[in-house]
């Protein structure tokens, strides 16, 4: 099981910072909201996170300032 960096539409306001953190993970949708790359639908909203990207994740995590980002451990469902 791996991490998961699930992102908060609902808290967040597109500032972007995650997005600069990760950007090979994350990129912005029409309306500035962060979205992970090469997903589709709810699936963009969690983002299987590498160990050699967790550090970066934890970063995006403590600088939003929304609080609409968060870790979590990865279901043995793959999620």
């Amino acid at each position: 099981m791996g991490t998961i960096l699930h992102i908060d539409w609902t808290k967040c306001d597109g500032r972007g910072l995650c997005t600069e953190l990760l950007p090979a993970l994350l990129g912005r949708d029409d309306w500035g909201y962060p979205v992970a790359l090469g997903y589709q639908g709810q699936a963009r909203t969690d983002v299987p996170i590498e160990p050699r990207d967790e550090e970066a994740a934890q970063e995006a995590v403590s600088l939003c300032p929304t609080m609409a980002l968060a870790l979590r451990k990865a279901t043995s469902r793959g999620d």
